[in-house]
């Protein structure tokens, strides 16, 4: 294998110099000196990479690689044999790979669905890289990429997308494909890649298919997904950084139960097999990897000083929903002082995370709503989602009033889950809405999950008339752009009116901007 050193790229080739011309090539086979016209078949009569390429998790010197070989995806293991398989992956200063920097091997196994994880190292910090796979002779398309800012360094901007429920069947991937064609140094991914239930007929695509238990149903549904040509183009243009939430596994699991109260060996099995499937399509790294039911997807990435973000995990770790779950009337569990949210080991890793952070702006990125909120549209009682932080009163507590404790800077929380966009402002008494804001929350809507929406409907409206500390609520579909630097974090709420069909063009819907050293959400 060829060694090389990092190379430090010239500074005329810039964040913007750069897309148009890796977009096109990942969209093509623009293979360089190895293209697929030239090189044999070898073992495959179909293409390998139907399933796309990934980049994920970027450290300052690094990068997690990921693909899966799946010449037929539909069929059990992917239409490959049941042995391991080389694949050689790339990395290039250049999108002609005329300068590889890395490059080296790894095995492709039948144990975890022929995907590849390559943790490549030795790279430069804050730099854009080309990367590609080959195997059997056939090379896949060229993605694009890019590694954290050096530690200790403040980037001019960091820029960032954040997505979540992207369910098949009932609608299109548009969105991915305006965040693929953008300038971005990471795609943050709250949850609800795939949506385990059954497939039912009439909708926009996807053929009908039962419910996912086994192995071999997830690994069959994150096939159907990632088959999506939009969501490949947003993989291969960058680096994602992704956490589940309840339907990698099944609606509303808390723990060591699912969403209608049933544990035991049933559920336990359904789980390990959940969470293999979500590491094996993942840009994750092996450490990873499942044991059974047992994985630790909540880690650390740190943006030079100006941003570190913390990725939590609020489903593996929880007590059981209280007041009977769904949606309901607050009862006395709500405020059950055992209760746990993120579980004590991660609760106290994230407190020291927070508390000893050098970073400018400090970021929660986790699935659930965290702002109190009462979806009562008539007004005349307050309900609250039982699923939510509303669920874990007591630990939503602990968690702001350390921030305000230990004075946390630029407080961020990102959140998934509810299928609309929101602002939020966080307090540590909610009820008190002329106390200050401690943090603030942007809850991203969905890719496509609920269909085309609302916008600003009726329930929105009163949404924001019930809870004065939602100072924004819009029901359509999108995504959430932040730009990030070290005077101000300014987002924008992208949204479509449809993806039942596609080609929706996006818009800017509201734009809200946090100062840095003050708290509370402006207006932009």
């Amino acid at each position: 294998m060829r060694r090389t050193t990092p190379l430090i790229l010239p500074t005329a080739t810039g964040r913007r110099s750069f897309i148009g011309g890796a977009f096109a090539l990942a969209a093509s086979t623009g293979l360089g000196p190895i293209g697929c016209a030239v090189a044999p078949r070898g073992r495959f009569n179909d293409d390998p990479f139907t399933l796309g390429i990934a980049s994920g998790d970027p450290l300052p010197d690094g990068i997690v690689l990921w693909t899966r070989l799946a010449p037929r995806p539909d069929e059990d293991g992917g239409g490959m044999a049941a042995t391991a398989a080389p694949v050689r992956w790339q990395v290039a200063a250049d999108e002609k790979f005329q300068r590889i920097v890395r490059e080296g091997v790894e095995l492709a196994d039948p144990v975890s669905a022929h995907s590849v994880h390559a943790e490549v190292g030795g790279l430069a910090p804050g730099r854009p890289y080309f990367y590609r796979f080959i195997t059997g002779g056939i090379a896949s398309p060229i993605g694009r990429t890019r590694t954290a800012p050096a530690p200790g360094s403040t980037p001019d901007a960091v820029r960032i997308a954040q997505v979540g429920c992207q369910k098949f069947e009932v609608g299109f991937y548009t969105a991915y494909r305006h965040i693929a064609g953008q300038d971005l140094d990471l795609v943050i991914h709250t949850g609800d890649y795939i949506y385990e239930g059954r497939i039912k007929p009439g909708q926009a695509r996807g053929q009908p298919t039962g419910a996912c238990h086994s192995l071999d149903d997830y690994r069959r549904r994150y096939a159907l997904y990632k088959g999506d040509a939009d969501l490949q183009a947003a993989h291969a243009a960058h680096p994602f950084a992704p956490v589940w939430d309840d339907h990698e596994v099944t609606n509303n699991w808390a723990g060591d139960i699912d969403g209608k109260g049933r544990g035991g060996a049933a559920f336990a099995a359904r789980k390990a097999a959940a969470f293999k499937a979500w590491w094996e399509h993942m840009p994750v790294r092996r450490s990873a990897l499942p044991v059974g039911t047992q994985i630790r997807i909540y880690r650390g990435l740190e943006l030079g000083r100006l941003v570190r973000i913390s990725l939590c995990d609020t489903r593996q770790y929880r007590t059981p929903q209280p007041c009977g779950g769904g949606t309901a009337m607050r009862c006395p569990d709500a405020s059950d002082t055992a209760a746990q949210m993120l579980g004590a080991m991660q609760e106290r890793w994230l407190a020291n995370r927070l508390a000893r952070s050098p970073a400018q702006w400090n970021v929660i990125a986790q699935q659930v709503p965290m702002a109190q909120l009462d979806r009562d549209r008539d007004g005349d009682v307050a309900r609250y989602a039982m699923d939510k932080w509303d669920g874990y009163r007591v630990p939503r507590q602990r968690l702001l009033e350390h921030i305000a404790a230990t004075g946390v800077a630029g407080p961020v929380v990102l959140s998934g889950d509810i299928h609309r966009h929101l602002a939020n402002d966080l307090r540590v008494d909610f009820d008190r809405p002329d106390t200050p804001a401690v943090a603030s929350e942007f809850v991203n809507t969905s890719i496509t999950s609920r269909g085309d929406g609302k916008g600003a409907s009726r329930a929105m409206a009163a949404w924001q008339r019930d809870n004065p500390h939602v100072r924004f609520a819009f029901d359509s579909r999108g995504y959430i752009h932040h730009t990030i630097d070290a005077k101000a974090w300014h987002t924008d709420y992208r949204v479509m009116d449809y993806v039942s069909r596609h080609g929706a063009p996006e818009r800017t819907e509201r734009t809200f901007i946090l100062e840095a050293g003050r708290k509370g959400l402006l207006s932009a």
